[in-house]
């Protein structure tokens, strides 16, 4: 049974994640809304996105030297502010090339915040409960993104109230750190990425990640501007993108244990394939009612988030445990690269063809991750069953940090704690 009073530190700081998350939601979903009522083009919108993975990854990387200069409690204030003022931004100035400036300034302040509440979980979490504390976030994680992703439905996407309501949810955001009288972290690690290191560990899982992301980047960015494009309600947009990453998150566990009976890169293919296909059914058929475009959409990404799990886990088998966290956090910034090139790719394939040319982008990211992982197959042996760690679900991709990995339970304590 759990203990409240002593996860009582662990929810103030939850109760922070989940306004940060929810206004990070709220603001992904409702600027490509906008962007095309306002008219943006395909490319603009195709390139906020890719702003915001840059930021996040160059946020990932220099965020350390800032908390460890100001401190956890005022350097998480400073970027929760930071981000309250950027959304306020956007709907003063409603200009794509200010929006992708801006967004770029959003990547990177959320990386920063969310450092700081993952390495002050991890602080606050022991050995024993940090299953629980871990499984708390991810809740956590996935509720808050749905619920921020839900409130577009609820108002005018057309007026600036939305905006105001994003920089309110950042602002209180930051009030449980503020007032907290709990002890400081231990200062943040800096984050590298060692790209030669992470091909040797696991060529497959390199090319997954960096394949993923292309794939997850361009759906995440552009796909409630598919939606709008093919003519479904407001409320069906905020519901389909909000159900893609759920049944991701949903599908997890079952894919997970399957791949722990078998070969992982047999799981990952079959998932990668699936993604594929429905993708390609989703071009030829075009589906224009809202209830079959989330239905479709739901199918795509019950398979493809569970993929960047499966990579993780791939290359946590070749990895010695002390490696968890240079692992899981290198494969992040691999994934983070990934989402700066498929909005790219999504946006040109939408502007020449149809709004459900999205969904060749990011079949032709999983038909690759299918052929590059049957090869790699037949060249390399599996890990034997007995030799690997239990497949442990992931928060989403978006919300989480090379912080994250060390919070979760694969992680060794005395890694932590270094």
């Amino acid at each position: 049974m759990l203990n409240f009073a002593a996860y009582k530190p662990i929810f103030s700081l939850l109760r922070g994640t989940a306004f940060l998350l929810a206004a990070s939601g709220l603001h992904g979903l409702l600027l490509p809304l906008r962007g095309q009522l306002e008219g943006f083009s395909t490319a603009s919108l195709g390139l906020m996105g890719t702003a915001w993975a840059g930021g996040f990854v160059a946020g990932c990387i220099f965020a350390p030297r800032i908390v460890r200069r100001a401190g956890h409690v005022r350097a998480f204030g400073a970027f929760a502010a930071s981000a309250a003022i950027i959304a306020l931004l956007t709907g003063l100035m409603i200009d794509p090339f200010i929006w992708i400036v801006l967004r770029a300034c959003t990547g990177f302040v959320m990386a920063g915040a969310f450092m700081v509440i993952e390495s002050w979980l991890n602080e606050r979490a022991s050995n024993e409960n940090r299953g629980t504390v871990f499984g708390l976030y991810m809740m956590v994680t996935y509720a808050s993104i749905m619920v921020g992703q839900m409130m577009v439905a609820a108002s005018d996407v057309g007026s600036a109230s939305l905006f105001m309501v994003t920089g309110i949810l950042f602002c209180l955001s930051l009030l449980p750190t503020a007032v907290s009288t709990a002890a400081h972290p231990t200062p943040l690690q800096d984050v590298s990425l060692d790209i030669r290191g992470l091909y040797a560990n696991s060529p497959v899982a390199w090319a997954a990640c960096l394949l993923i992301g292309v794939a997850n980047g361009a759906w995440g960015t552009l796909g409630a501007v598919y939606g709008a494009r093919i003519g479904i309600s407001t409320a069906e947009i905020a519901l389909m993108m909000s159900l893609v990453v759920i049944a991701g998150a949903a599908l997890q566990m079952p894919v997970g244990r399957l791949s722990d009976r078998t070969d992982r890169r047999y799981v990952l293919a079959a998932a990668a394939l699936a993604c594929a296909v429905v993708g390609v059914v989703i071009f030829f058929a075009a589906p224009r009612s809202g209830a079959f475009v989330i239905a479709l959409t739901a199918a795509y990404g019950a398979f493809a988030y569970t993929l960047y799990s499966l990579a993780v886990a791939h290359a946590n088998d070749h990895a010695k445990p002390e490696e968890f966290a240079k692992v899981s956090g290198g494969l992040l910034l691999l994934y983070g690269f990934g989402t700066m090139i498929g909005p790219v790719i999504g946006s040109v394939l939408m502007d020449s063809m149809r709004p459900e040319s999205l969904f060749l982008a990011t079949a032709l990211a999983h038909f690759l991750l299918v052929g590059y992982t049957m090869l790699r197959i037949r060249r390399r042996a599996p890990v034997p069953l007995d030799e690997r760690e239990a497949f442990k679900t992931m928060p989403s991709e978006r919300g989480v940090t090379p912080e994250a990995a060390r919070l979760d339970p694969r992680t060794p304590q005395e890694e932590t704690a270094s």
